[in-house]
Order: structure tokens, then C-alpha cells, then sequence
């Protein structure tokens, strides 16, 4: 039995949680806001960042240029490219089917993907569970084909054919971790034969749509996409100091990366997940267990002080970009940038933030 004081100590104590709550919200606010003012005006970074606490936003901050060449400034609605976030996306879709029954984690892909792509000595060995897990063995798509190739050829899933058809695994399926964009755009592939769509339509209408994420998708770079940040990389080779990264990246993102989307349109994803609106408790598990190496099923695993922490970066010329959930104490972090290189150790230093709160 609670004796009297203790017991008003104890009402005391849980009245004043929301207070120090609040004053810890807001030191987070007060240093991050002072970070990005600091990086800003040094030019070290141009994007956006949102930090939130369950669905409560406490942060939007943005500063730089989308487009250097015309002085159009970032907002926090600028649809910024996501690197290799794309597979979350794309392994969240690939659980929904095998929620439906459509597929299991243990289908050797051989079942999905044809030959035109893979020998079938090769595709029967590995799993579905192998690509989630980027334990296949294979390896990039980002090869000397793709990089002596017209960027044009490359919109659909299938366009990628040439890309993977010489690839070979570098061990036994199972037996490393090995990231793999070829084993994502494989997915890709999974996805389109067990459903009879074009791989975006799946996505679009399986998880933009349900989570609300109306500024997210794989954008063509040859089309005039309203409010959308061209990648840029530091130079010494013009008289600028810059150079874009158009005739670097993809034409068109797909399976394991390349799409845009907007810090609001990220926290809307993390709300939907977290509130099982895309995925059940049990598939999100799956999500979110260490299979190796610190890696779900398409999502990065960390360990901290405040907790768990879930989610996925993005990297590239001219592009970086970041999410972080913390499941334990309901923060997450959304940072997005057109510089490279510049979103993660902004993220990396609100994580140290979370921790000392």
C-alpha cells in the first residue's frame, strides 16, 4: 500500500511530467533551430528538417536554393530526393502482399523473376527474404553499363534488365550482408509479377495515397516538376563553386531509390507506420527486427540512449537524406538535403540532442 506523502509525491510528480516534457521539447527546438541557422549561413547546408513527437510537429526549418540557377529558395514543401529511402517503400509493399498471401518470405524468387533477368540456377537459391535483408550476395546496379549509358533508358523497371543480367553473387545467398540495389529493384520485379501493375502504381496506390503522401513519387528529371531541388555538388571546376547532379543520378528513381518527397510527406509515412495503417503490428516486427548487420526489412536499425532507432538515409551526388523514428520515445527526425553529404550529420547531432534530453 502507497503511504500518504508517497502517494502525493506521486500526483505531484506526474503533474509536472507534461512541463518538463515541454521544457525538453523546446531546449530540442532551441539547439536545433540554432544548428541549422549556424550550417545555413555558412552554406553547409540547404534543405529541410521536421522533428515531431508522436503526430505533434514541434519543428519545420528550411533555408537554401532548389535551384541555384534561377535563386528559387527552399520551403518546407520542397520535394527533395530521397537516395536510397525508396526502400522502405518498396519492402513495406512487399510485406502488404505477404499479408494478402500473394507471396511468402521464403519464395525463392525464381518464382517471380525470369530468366531474362537471372539464370534460374542463380534466382532459385535465393529467397525473397534474401533481398529484404540484403543478404542475396548481389550487388549494385551502379555499374561501368549504367555509367557509360544514356540516362534516358532507364524509366521502368524492366529498362534496368541490362544492368543486373551480368550480375553474380559474391557468396551463398544467406550467408552475408551485402547491400544490394540490385536486390531492391528485384523487389521491384516481385512486385510487378505477383500483382499484374506497373511497380509505381502499386506503390502510389498501397502507401502514398493511404498515408497522404501527395508530394512523393518517382519523378521524371525531364519533366517540369513543380517545387522539386536539383542536387547539387561542390566544384572547384567552374567559376560557380557548383555543379548539378542531372547527368549523375537516375532519370527516374524505382525500387531501391531515386524518388523525391518532403520532410511533411516522411512524417506522414512514419505516422502511418506507426499507427498500422500500412502494414499490421506483426509484419511491422518483421520490419523492424535485426536480421543482420543492424538491418530490418529495408530499414536501418540503430541503438541509443533514448532508445531504438528506426528508419533509413539516402546518399548520392548532391543528395542526402534522412529519417529517424524512435519508437520508445515517439520523436522522429526527417532531414532532407540538395548538397551531399549534408543531411546525416545534422541528423546524427539531434540524435545526441534526443539522448541527453
Amino acid at each position: 500500500m502507497i503511504r500518504p506523502k508517497l502517494s502525493q509525491f506521486l500526483i505531484q510528480f506526474s503533474l509536472l511530467l507534461p512541463i518538463i516534457g515541454c521544457a525538453q521539447n523546446k531546449e530540442l527546438v532551441v539547439k536545433t533551430e540554432q544548428l541549422i541557422n549556424e550550417l545555413c549561413q555558412k552554406d553547409e547546408f540547404s534543405g529541410a528538417v521536421l522533428i515531431s513527437k508522436g503526430d505533434q510537429i514541434l519543428l519545420e526549418n528550411f533555408c537554401g536554393e532548389a535551384s541555384k540557377r534561377y535563386h528559387v529558395a527552399n520551403n518546407i514543401d520542397t520535394k527533395f530526393n530521397l537516395g536510397s529511402m525508396n526502400k522502405m517503400f518498396t519492402s513495406v509493399g512487399i510485406l502488404q502482399l505477404v499479408e494478402r498471401g500473394h507471396l511468402t518470405l521464403d519464395d525463392p524468387i525464381s518464382k517471380y523473376v525470369d530468366e531474362s533477368w537471372l539464370p534460374t540456377e542463380i534466382t532459385n537459391q535465393i529467397t525473397v527474404h534474401h533481398l529484404l535483408s540484403h543478404t542475396s550476395g548481389l550487388g549494385s546496379y551502379f555499374n561501368s553499363t549504367y555509367w557509360s549509358s544514356s540516362r534516358q533508358q532507364f524509366r521502368k523497371v524492366e529498362d534496368y534488365k541490362p544492368l543486373v543480367r551480368g550480375g553474380r553473387p559474391s557468396s551463398a545467398p544467406g550467408k552475408n550482408f551485402r547491400y544490394s540495389n540490385t536486390g531492391m529493384l528485384l523487389l521491384g520485379v516481385v512486385i510487378e509479377k505477383v500483382t499484374g501493375q506497373d511497380y509505381f502504381d502499386y506503390i502510389r496506390e498501397n502507401i502514398y495515397q493511404p498515408a497522404g503522401m501527395l508530394d512523393t513519387d518517382c519523378y521524371e528529371m525531364d519533366q517540369p516538376v513543380e517545387n522539386l531541388a536539383i542536387g547539387y555538388v561542390r566544384t572547384k571546376d567552374n567559376e560557380y563553386g557548383w555543379e548539378n547532379n542531372i547527368y549523375k543520378h537516375v532519370l527516374k528513381g524505382g525500387p531501391a531509390g531515386g524518388g523525391f518527397s518532403t520532410v511533411r510527406n516522411l512524417h506522414k509515412f512514419s505516422q502511418a507506420l506507426i499507427n498500422e495503417k500500412l502494414v499490421t503490428k506483426s509484419s511491422l516486427d518483421l520490419l523492424w527486427k535485426n536480421h543482420t548487420s543492424s538491418y530490418g526489412y529495408g530499414f536501418s536499425l540503430k541503438s541509443s540512449s533514448a532508445g531504438k532507432v528506426i528508419g533509413h538515409g539516402g546518399g548520392f551526388p548532391g543528395i542526402n537524406s534522412n529519417l529517424d523514428i524512435f519508437p520508445d520515445s515517439g520523436y522522429v527526425v526527417i532531414v532532407m538535403s540538395n548538397y551531399s553529404s549534408a543531411a546525416s550529420p545534422v541528423a546524427r547531432k539531434i540524435r545526441q540532442y534526443i539522448e541527453k534530453l
